[in-house]
């Protein structure tokens, strides 16, 4: 019997159906794509205060759909929260001055000397508080009058809140207070630190409240200086922690997501039904991948259906299935959703067709998915860490796997951690390397922390593709770096 291979129509189908830019900058997705892996359940729970994800990961993606009653009313059930769940944004990457103080705020607040546990507090009563926040703290319109008016009125604060506790479990219901983008409220790594760790240990006191709860999305990098956890009891926030991880099937059954509940999302739901005789069923108008979609063989089965069975000739290129996640992943096998519905866009929007072409998809134009891909993870980290491409960018001239001694010659040549530190010293950020003073060893450690090198054995240095090819590092037989194209660098 041959099998079903989809024709040239699902190409469309992903084009359309895979968004240009999966950031959502605060605001909340479409419903029909919201996709709740079964590994994010647990982090999304309201006894959950901290939750830990790689750029791309979903943090920003669930802080929106928290917030979201329609997102909500879909998942709710799964995680624990009811309807009438009350939900407020304690920090975000879009400023909303009058839900919470934006950078520029809390730098003045600070420097007029208001404590940053205060700071936090006073956002946090203001959300909870509500209506039943006294009239002359309503009447209030600056930060520095609400953070003032709540330090001086601490047993009122407590008593205000300890009743909106009680009321909140007499009605059954939960307020959940979110924290995202964190590494946006201050421009140097000491005050950044010092906010989280006091926003830390207030959300454990919070925690001795029976419905009020807060929820701090964080990246794993953030938690990594000693100062964050350095208070007492910080063991019990660490242990309530939770990953925001994207196994490889998770990933592919939130490309059935969006491909069944695109426009014209027939036509892949059509096809998977002949394929594997699967039956699409709906809840409130929003198609639900079948779990025969979330099985490894299965999936392999409808993706090789799209882009054929090899990265190349034969198998001994590899196969898309598992070439695909293994070339998007970082030095912990960590792949992004963003990056992967980027690759499998672009790899949709390049096609052309070739003379040995059977499938809708080529494995060529995968491989020119993953550049994309690449050159996308790079821009992000030049947003997140500004310092990182001073460091890589040197790096084209080699290739990887190579000794640690070449790279550090080539920092030490062309002296780029002086430059870097002068650079960094003149921008408006000053954010440099955690490990700078301990030279090239220690910047090779930052870059390690950070998933973006891997030392293997002979003591030499590995970079994973989603980093190397936008950085533009060559690597043996490996996917061409993107960044060698005229005009990219």
């Amino acid at each position: 019997m041959t099998e079903f291979v989809f024709d040239d129509k699902i190409r469309e189908v992903i084009k359309k159906a895979l968004p240009d830019d999966t950031s959502l900058h605060g605001t909340p997705p479409e419903l029909r794509y919201t996709y709740l892996p079964a590994a994010h359940v647990r982090a999304l729970r309201p006894e959950n205060m901290l939750v830990v994800g790689i750029r791309g990961a979903g943090k920003s993606f669930w802080w929106s759909v928290l917030q979201d009653e329609a997102n909500r009313a879909v998942i709710g059930s799964a995680i624990g929260l009811g309807r009438k769940t009350q939900v407020s944004a304690g920090f975000g990457e879009k400023p909303e001055p009058e839900r919470f103080p934006g950078k520029d705020v809390i730098n003045a607040l600070l420097q007029k000397g208001f404590e940053t546990r205060f700071i936090w507090k006073t956002i946090i009563f203001r959300h909870i508080a509500q209506q039943q926040s006294p009239e002359n703290f309503r009447r209030l319109e600056t930060w520095a009058e609400r953070t003032a008016w709540l330090k001086d009125n601490a047993e009122a604060v407590e008593n205000i809140i300890y009743k909106a506790d009680e009321k909140l479990e007499s009605e059954g219901i939960h307020h959940l207070v979110l924290f995202d983008a964190l590494d946006r409220s201050a421009n140097d790594w000491t005050v950044r630190n010092r906010l989280l760790r006091e926003l830390l240990q207030i959300a454990l006191e919070i925690r001795s409240y029976r419905r009020i709860r807060l929820k701090v999305f964080v990246r794993p990098d953030q938690m990594e200086a000693p100062e964050v956890t350095s208070f007492p009891d910080s063991s019990k926030i660490l242990s309530s922690k939770t990953d925001l991880y994207w196994p490889r099937h998770e990933l592919y059954a939130l490309l059935w997501q969006y491909l069944s509940n695109s426009d014209d999302g027939e036509v892949f739901r059509e096809g998977t039904s002949r394929m594997i005789g699967v039956r699409w069923q709906q809840s409130e108008g929003i198609w639900m991948v079948p779990e025969e979609l979330r099985d490894d063989e299965q999936q392999r089965r409808i993706l090789h259906s799209i882009t054929g069975p090899y990265m190349g000739r034969d198998r001994r290129r590899g196969f898309p299935y598992t070439w695909l996640p293994n070339h998007l992943g970082d030095t912990r096998n960590e792949v992004s959703p963003r990056s992967f519905l980027a690759a499998v866009r672009h790899a949709a929007l390049v096609h052309r067709q070739r003379p040995d072409q059977q499938n809708p998809l080529h494995y060529e134009d995968i491989k020119q998915g993953v550049q994309a891909a690449s050159q996308i993870r790079v821009k992000e980290m030049k947003e997140d860490y500004p310092w990182v491409q001073h460091l890589l960018k040197p790096l084209s001239a080699i290739s990887v796997p190579c000794p640690i001694k070449d790279i550090e010659h080539v920092w030490t040549k062309g002296k780029v951690l002086e430059i870097l530190k002068q650079e960094i010293e003149e921008a408006e950020e000053r954010v440099l390397p955690p490990n700078i003073a301990r030279g090239t060893e220690g910047v090779l450690k930052d870059l390690i922390d950070l998933g973006l090198m891997q030392q293997v054995s002979g003591n030499r240095i590995n970079i994973p593709d989603v980093y190397r090819v936008g950085y533009g590092i060559g690597r043996r037989g490996g996917v061409k770096p993107a960044a060698m194209k005229a005009g990219t660098r």
